[in-house]
Order: structure tokens, then C-alpha cells, then sequence
């Protein structure tokens, strides 16, 4: 949910990991990226992956989206940026076919908001290299104010499509208990959940998110080889 980044020439200064793109740490959640290769889970228009390939030395940014047309908006605007590429594919299904072939991932408001996380995360575990790094920005509670759920159990809005029809739409907002007990079901430790605040304006409604880091446990396997993204 990037905002104000339309082209790949406009320039913004911050990452940011809250529900308006205001507050809140930075690119340094996501840790020394140098030479790293990441995902972007759910990377919709592409905005935030462009700024990561831009704003730091990574090796790649691999920007994975379902949706054909916000693949195709994200290759329109940022297609022309150096490390930056867009994959139109299910996040799951990607990571599943490239094991071991990332050092970061991150979803911010992406698919682990909108994938049963029992789904995604095991395909995170394989897709990550040992020691590899997982970042979630999730809500911490639905976006009319209600509680976040206590049962491992989406929730529904409603969401209208390109063709103006307007059809339901899961949102896997979760308690941080769950996700810590999701995330050590998955295989990962180091495991940190932080809320970030945002008090709203008179117009827009205070917002909580939660902001969770992990790592998949170092071994003595060797990191994956080389693979090609397509």
C-alpha cells in the first residue's frame, strides 16, 4: 500500500511498514541487503519492491503478485529498474518451485494478508535460504475496529473488481499469539512481533499493525543455486 510513487522517477524517501505509509521503522527492518536476493509477497503495483532496488545494493528484488493486471502496472512503471523483477504468479505456488532461492521475504499488506498463512508460510520455510529472513506487516485488528481474530479463521469484506462487480474478499487478520504459534509451526525462530500505532486524523481511523519478523534456523546445508525467475 505504497503511496505517492506513480513512476519509477519519483522519488520517496522511506520505506514504511504502517497502515498509511507515515511512521514507523524503515528499510533496516528488513536487514543488511547486500548482494541479498527478496521477495516481495504480494507486491501489488510494485512500488515498495522499486524502492527497495533502488535504495539499497541488493542482488535482486523479485516482485510476486496473482493479480495479471497489477503485474502488468508494476512492469509498466518499474519494469525499466536495474534488479527489479515482477512475476505474476501465486506467492505459494513461486516459492514451492524455488526453494532455498531467497535470503529475505517480506509481505507487507500483501499475501499473507490475503492467504491462509497454514498455506504460505510452509512455502516461505522452503523459499527462504537457511538463516533467511521473513518481515510481515499485517493488521493488528480489523479495519472497522474489530478485534483481530483469536481462532486460525479469516475474515470477509467486500471488495469491487475491475468490472465494477462487487464480490467478498478474505482478510487473515490474526491475533499476534496466532501468528507466533503459526510461525513456530512452520519451522522459524527469532521470532518478534511489534505493534506500530498510527492515531488517525479526524478523517481517517486510528490503525494498528503488526510488524513481525522471523528467521529460518541457520544449517549446514548449502544455500540453494542459482535459478532463474520466470
Amino acid at each position: 500500500m505504497c503511496r505517492n510513487l506513480e513512476s519509477a522517477n519519483q522519488h520517496v524517501s522511506k520505506v514504511s511498514w504502517d497502515w498509511y505509509q507515515r511512521i514507523g521503522p524503515s528499510i533496516e527492518v528488513l536487514g543488511d541487503l547486500t548482494e541479498r536476493t527478496i521477495a516481495d509477497l504480494g507486491a501489488g503495483t510494485g512500488c515498495r519492491a522499486a524502492l527497495i532496488a533502488q535504495s539499497s545494493r541488493v542482488k535482486q528484488v523479485i516482485a510476486i503478485d496473482s493479480s495479471p493486471a497489477q503485474a502488468e502496472r508494476a512492469r509498466a512503471w518499474y519494469g525499466d529498474i536495474r534488479g527489479l523483477t515482477v512475476i505474476q504468479a501465486d506467492a505459494a505456488d513461486y516459492l514451492h518451485r524455488h526453494p532455498a532461492a531467497f535470503d529475505v521475504c517480506y509481505s507487507a499488506f500483501g499475501a499473507l494478508t490475503f492467504t491462509d498463512p497454514r498455506v504460505l508460510l510452509p512455502a516461505v520455510a522452503t523459499g527462504l535460504r537457511p538463516a533467511g529472513k521473513l518481515v510481515i506487516a499485517t493488521l493488528a485488528h480489523c479495519r472497522d475496529g474489530s478485534p483481530a481474530a483469536e481462532a486460525v479463521r479469516p475474515t470477509y469484506t467486500s471488495f469491487r473488481d475491475a468490472s465494477g462487480n462487487v464480490r467478498p474478499i478474505e482478510w487473515w487478520v490474526l491475533a499476534g499469539s496466532l501468528w507466533h504459534q503459526l510461525l513456530t509451526e512452520a519451522g522459524f525462530d527469532h521470532l518478534s512481533i511489534r505493534e506500530i500505532r498510527d492515531p488517525g486524523t479526524a478523517t481517517e481511523p486510528a490503525m494498528a499493525v503488526n510488524l513481525i519478523s522471523a528467521r529460518k534456523p541457520a544449517s549446514d546445508a548449502a544455500d540453494g543455486a542459482a535459478v532463474s525467475h520466470a
